[in-house]
């Protein structure tokens, strides 16, 4: 099982976070997707970001975050949103 912080972008305070929400490898996270994990984060930190979700989506695709497509970024902005206005 290779572990989360092996990943781009996953910083040992994200890892912990997923790790908290049952997130405990790179298969799992890969399994959940980000959108699934993102949701589950948002459970124990209301406060997460944009920038957050895109680490997730990065770390999937195995990517500095900076990287994500203009197309991918645009659909992840649109699901943030609806997200953080529930």
């Amino acid at each position: 099982m290779e572990k989360l912080s092996n990943l781009p972008n996953i910083s040992k305070v994200l890892e912990n976070e997923l790790e908290q929400v049952g997130i405990t490898s790179a298969e799992e996270l890969r399994e959940v997707g980000t959108e699934s994990a993102f949701v589950r984060i948002l459970t124990i930190d209301e406060t997460a970001c944009f920038s957050k979700l895109c680490a997730l989506e990065g770390a999937i695709q195995g990517i500095r975050w900076h990287n994500l497509s203009s197309n991918r970024k645009e659909e992840l902005r649109g699901f943030f949103r609806i997200k953080k206005l529930k």
